[in-house]
């Protein structure tokens, strides 16, 4: 499967402040003192393990923007499968520019394809049911746009990035306004027809008092086991997108995916992640 990137100048603010982070104010000054100006090299970013790779434009951003005149090519690109050994991209050029950018793009293309490694994992205990994998907003402060991009990789998809992307009404926001009624009735006088309303419940009483007063497009059923998310199932009967949510891990996603619900939604896929194993290996020109 092959994917639409975003825009460089989207992803180019995130990955400058980590250069800055790691150039510091006064750049590389290990490279700067042992390696002569006029050494070249060509690198490779090489897979330690197998895995689904992403943060291949991450990283081709992060060499570009310490030295614009490396010449570099992504081998295998975002959202493709690697086995131990194999090249993702060449770097070439300056061996000074190679080794000052090099931490930056291994941390983000490590982290990402660790991301989109176990999204994929989570993605094919949902195979020949409708439920869709989806991330949260436990996510790194900072590289949010990065981690979710990296879940599309994997093959998940998206919950919303911000706060101010839809209604989203959990149990404090709930216990804070009065009750579910209360909640509901503000939305449906308030909200605009272009914010999606999901709300989150516990127990089928909850979720029969959402059916009756209506307003919401979405139900978060939260920390149900899965004997009452059949019930939920059954009693949303298709009038709402159904999400499950809640501790999720991944031994539990096939029973969730077969029961029938529309999403499951887990913060593991960012939170919990591993790295993967790349390395940078170099070659004198």
């Amino acid at each position: 499967m092959s994917f639409a990137t975003v825009p460089d100048l989207v992803l180019e603010p995130v990955i400058r402040n980590a250069l800055m982070e790691d150039l510091g104010s006064y750049g590389d000054i290990t490279t700067r003192t042992v390696i002569a100006a006029d050494t070249l090299y060509e690198a490779a970013i090489n897979a330690r393990e197998e895995a689904v790779v992403s943060g291949m434009q991450v990283a081709a951003i992060a060499f570009r923007l310490v030295d614009p005149s490396l010449e570099v090519a992504i081998q295998i690109p975002d959202g493709q499968c690697c086995q131990k050994g194999d090249t993702l991209m060449t770097i070439k050029g300056s061996a000074a520019s190679i080794l000052s950018g090099e931490r930056v793009a291994l941390n983000f293309a490590g982290r990402l394809t660790g991301i989109a490694t176990m999204t994929a994992a989570f993605v094919a205990e949902t195979k020949g049911c409708k439920t869709r994998v989806t991330c949260t907003r436990k996510t790194t402060p900072g590289l949010r746009l990065v981690e979710k991009l990296a879940v599309l990789h994997g093959g998940g998809f998206n919950h919303r990035f911000s706060l101010s992307d839809a209604i989203m009404i959990k149990d404090n926001h709930i216990a804070a306004a009065g009750g579910i009624r209360q909640v509901l009735e503000a939305t449906k006088a308030t909200a605009s027809h272009m914010v999606a309303v999901e709300i989150e419940v516990d127990r089928l009483d909850q979720l029969a008092e959402v059916l009756d007063v209506g307003g919401a497009s979405v139900v978060l059923l939260d920390n149900m086991d899965d004997a009452m998310l059949g019930e939920a199932v059954k009693l949303v009967a298709g009038r709402m997108k159904t999400e499950a949510s809640g501790n999720v891990k991944l031994d539990r996603i096939a029973s969730i995916a077969s029961i029938g619900v529309d999403y499951i939604s887990s913060g593991a896929l960012t939170h919990s992640a591993p790295t993967i194993d790349l390395g940078l290996d170099f070659d004198r020109v």
